[in-house]
């Protein structure tokens, strides 16, 4: 699959086919926790960045089948809402599989601008991120594309709000030492209640990120900063819930790992979720793709990760 990914455990989504429409780390932020590493493409250009209707095409192939997702999720290594076509793609599926949730990940940057904006409306569920407010704080953690401010953002989320009508979750990453102050979290709260979103969801770094200072938070921090945005609806974001089996639709493999592991460092757990294998055929996969050199290992407080080198 050249667009799709997955499916995979969502810890927000459940069973989630994942849509890629930018190149690998074409992004507009540079996040300091982000699990697809370093952006290599730092742009706020809207454009057609893979073929809309190629897009479509591989959609149409894979959703034949009727397969048991939960979602259809814009995500992947890049910032969805780069692609030009996203409105497009977005109407198709819910003209032809209305029974499938479709959901946009995006940091939010681009919701100032009306078309962007305009493109995302037809979306179940959207789910911008927020991590700070404060222009210091912004910089260190988000690392913007030239022309990018919290202002700006908090703005185009207030205007996204008003007109959507599906459900809209707020992402706040938090990073010790940096947003976690009481002064970062007031402007956030403020922020938080001047946008209305249905839910805020707490995040903290559960996937090797882009930059190797940040370190996860323990769960007493994280309820107390829960805590600090009552009475707004607040929830942590948690591991993946368990599922029996994904569908089998691994025909290589190594591909299928390669896939999932571009846009996401994975355990084995998750990718066996993922891709509904056998244990030992998993396993011995990713030990002679550890032993090629093609990925490597990292330990994490919830296991080991596999990532691409």
């Amino acid at each position: 699959m050249k667009y799709l990914f997955g499916p995979v455990n969502s810890r927000r989504l459940g069973v989630s086919l994942g849509v890629d429409l930018v190149p690998y780390k074409t992004c507009s932020l540079n996040c300091v926790y982000c699990e697809c590493g370093d952006t290599t493409d730092l742009t706020t250009a809207v454009a057609e960045y893979v073929p809309t209707d190629g897009v479509i095409a591989e959609l149409d192939a894979y959703l034949a089948g009727s397969p048991r997702l939960d979602a259809v999720t814009f995500s992947g290594s890049g910032e969805p809402t780069l692609h030009a076509g996203i409105g497009k793609i977005i109407g198709h599926l819910k003209a032809r599989y209305p029974h499938y949730t479709v959901a946009v990940l995006t940091n939010g940057t681009l919701l100032h601008e009306p078309g962007v904006r305009k493109s995302i409306l037809g979306a179940d569920v959207v789910v911008p991120s927020l991590d700070a407010v404060g222009r210091e704080a912004f910089d260190l953690i988000c690392r913007p594309a030239a022309g990018i401010d919290p202002d700006t953002m908090v703005a185009g989320l207030v205007e996204f709000r008003k007109e959507f009508r599906g459900t809209m979750y707020l992402e706040i990453f938090i990073v010790p030492g940096i947003n976690d102050n009481p002064a970062e979290l007031a402007r956030l709260r403020d922020a938080c209640l001047a946008i209305g979103p249905d839910r805020i969801q707490i995040n903290s770094l559960d996937r090797p990120g882009a930059a190797g200072w940040v370190r996860p938070m323990e769960g007493s921090e994280l309820l107390a900063i829960r805590d600090f945005f009552s009475p707004l609806e607040v929830e942590i974001i948690g591991k993946p819930a368990p599922r029996p089996q994904g569908d089998a639709r691994a025909v290589n493999l190594i591909k299928s790992i390669m896939s999932i592991l571009r846009r996401r460092p994975s355990t084995a757990n998750d990718l066996l979720l993922a891709l509904g294998v056998e244990r030992g055929e998993l396993d011995a996969t990713l030990e002679s793709m550890v032993a090629s050199g093609m990925i490597a290992v990292e330990r994490l407080e919830r296991g080991a990760f596999y990532r691409i080198v």
